[in-house]
């Protein structure tokens, strides 16, 4: 999948305050646990997940089943404050065409970005269901938040 780049200062808060008085390189496996743990509240499903962190950057290893698992993870651990690039290295079982991606902006609702990627604003619970379990409300986006747009 590669590399994704995300607005580091916007997110969910996932990391504990204590570990910005921890120096960066002993803070890096506390907050690769706290990502893991994140994925596995989301119920994301993987066959194997190992989650490292180089600065700002999370690298993701292991294997998932579909293409859609593999976008999901990223996404996940992407859309949280502190995280600027996700390097995704997850073997997918069974390979398929990767979604596209969209940086929301102020202004988007999930409405807006249905009708500019898909020429029809009804199509917007595509996008919602598409970035399930990280959306619990088609409402709630934010900007600077990445969201997946399959295909339809």
């Amino acid at each position: 999948m590669g590399l994704l780049s995300f607005i580091k200062g916007v997110g969910q808060k996932v990391f504990n305050k204590q570990d910005a008085a921890i120096p960066e390189r002993e803070a890096e496996p506390l907050r690769a646990s706290a990502l893991l743990a994140h994925v596995k509240s989301l119920g994301l499903a993987y066959n194997n997940l190992a989650v490292k962190l180089s600065g700002d950057t999370v690298i993701l290893e292991g294997e998932v089943a579909k293409q859609e698992d593999a976008e999901k993870i990223a996404l996940a651990v992407g859309n949280v404050e502190g995280v600027g690039l996700v390097d995704s290295r997850l073997h997918v079982a069974t390979p398929a065409p990767a979604a596209t991606y969209h940086t929301v902006e102020a202004g988007d609702t999930l409405s807006r970005i249905a009708l500019k990627v898909y020429g029809d604003m009804h199509k917007y619970p595509v996008i919602f269901e598409a970035n399930k379990p990280m959306l619990s409300d088609p409402d709630l986006i934010y900007p600077g938040q990445v969201l997946r747009i399959p295909a339809l």
